[in-house]
């Protein structure tokens, strides 16, 4: 399917074609905020838009498009939105009216590099889970037997915890090198220190757009109805940190210190050309997972670490599609137990690792747990991520005007901070 021409010059290999249409929300100064789309090099100011009564049919709320998160406007749900997104499209189509419309275009229309993008969700609730067969093998060849590497439990439900949904942040946001207890196997006992291995891991989050009640169960069938779309997501990880305090209880303060995901979030709409066939389950699941048509989107992802010396490596290539357990599996294994779920939930997919080693989603394993060093461009050396560097991850579907993307999240990393005791 061809894409219409946009009046607005949309650069060759953008993420931001007239068939994305990401929603995000951008700070206007002295604590005001606007919900925005992107096309192009452009953010596009909904709430101006409303205001000068373009989205008048729709019979939208007065101030949707003013809330410092997109909350409310996914509330509207998706009969609402995606009506929101096809309007959106038309109006940025060549010969539309809104192009004649100069004197609504001075307040609309603002180059992305000049505005701050915010968080564009107010996080309820965050679960992350562990749903890539590569990555879980390569940990367990890494810290078990190689012979088991899975658990017993891995290939019979995703397997998750519940995050910190406090020190989720938006991308350009910095963060300091965790703190923390670290035992060195030579040792008795741990000692305490910043972390030593910081690692990033490659994944994709997904948010709720439609709450449910205590006790209800979301159907693995009609999981989809309840995402409203899918972001970029670095769960960052202090690997000493998290080795030493895992059991018996899981992950915390190795994990809870940030987690950074992109400013914009790409509908399902937008990404449904690109649905493809999920990997085949070598283990027959019970039935509250079993999908009558099992696909996942094919979403091209990228990771670059770029240092203060010189310009960025790229040291992973995956894709999403490469994830043994879906998102429908994933909600609906979250609320087989009756788990409500709440407008702006996040739920993280885990790792996402390839069968090569050039796709593989983290440094533990790219670095081979410290035994395969990186070369980055400037000529140093990487096993794990070190103060001053900047990871950058990226994302996208299709090419050409069909291109699909979220745009990139990057984080620098700061020294820890030095603690009172």
């Amino acid at each position: 399917m061809n894409q219409p021409k946009s009046w607005i010059e949309i650069p060759e290999n953008s993420d931001f074609t007239l068939a994305n249409i990401p929603f995000g929300v951008y700070s206007k100064g002295k604590g005001h905020f606007a919900v925005a789309t992107a096309i192009g090099e452009y953010i596009v100011d909904l709430d101006m838009l409303h205001k000068a009564g373009y989205f008048g049919l729709l019979e939208l709320p007065k101030n949707i498009f003013s809330s410092r998160y997109l909350n409310p406007f996914i509330a509207l749900g998706k009969e609402k939105t995606n009506a929101v997104r096809k309007y959106i499209q038309e109006l940025f189509t060549k010969g539309s009216t809104l192009e004649k419309d100069s004197k609504s275009l001075v307040n609309v229309l603002h180059k992305q590099q000049e505005v701050k993008m915010l968080l564009p969700v107010k996080v309820r609730n965050y679960t992350d889970f562990y749903s890539s067969k590569e990555h879980a093998t390569n940990v367990g060849v890494m810290f078990r037997d190689p012979e088991n590497a899975l658990l017993p439990n891995w290939l019979h439900m995703p397997v998750g915890y519940h995050g910190r949904a406090s020190s989720i942040v938006v991308s350009e946001t910095l963060i300091h090198r965790p703190n923390g207890q670290i035992k060195d196997p030579a040792k008795d006992k741990p000692d305490f220190g910043p972390s030593k291995r910081l690692d990033f891991e490659l994944e994709m989050a997904f948010v709720i757009g439609k709450e449910t009640q205590l006790g209800d169960m979301v159907s693995v069938n009609k999981a989809e109805e309840y995402i409203f779309g899918m972001m970029l997501f670095n769960d960052w990880s202090a690997r000493d940190i998290q080795v030493w305090e895992y059991v018996p209880l899981g992950p915390f303060l190795g994990k809870n210190f940030a987690s950074s995901v992109s400013p914009w979030i790409v509908t399902l709409e937008a990404l449904e050309p690109y649905r493809t066939k999920a990997p085949e389950q070598s283990v027959e699941v019970l039935p509250y997972l079993k999908e009558k048509q099992r696909t996942t989107f094919d979403i091209q992802l990228e990771v670059a670490i770029a240092t203060k010396e010189a310009k960025e490596t790229v040291v992973c290539q995956s894709n999403f599609k490469h994830l043994y357990w879906t998102m429908p599996q994933q909600l609906a294994h979250h609320t087989i137990n009756g788990c409500n779920i709440e407008i702006g939930d996040m739920y993280a997919s885990g790792t996402i690792s390839g069968t090569t080693p050039e796709s593989f989603g983290s440094m533990l394993e790219l670095a081979w747990k410290g035994s395969k060093p990186l070369q980055l461009a400037d000529g140093s050396t990487r096993v794990f991520i070190q103060d001053g560097d900047k990871v950058i991850m990226r994302g996208h579907a299709g090419e050409g005007t069909q291109r699909v993307g979220f745009g990139c999240v990057q984080t620098e990393v700061l020294p820890a901070k030095n603690i009172e005791i």
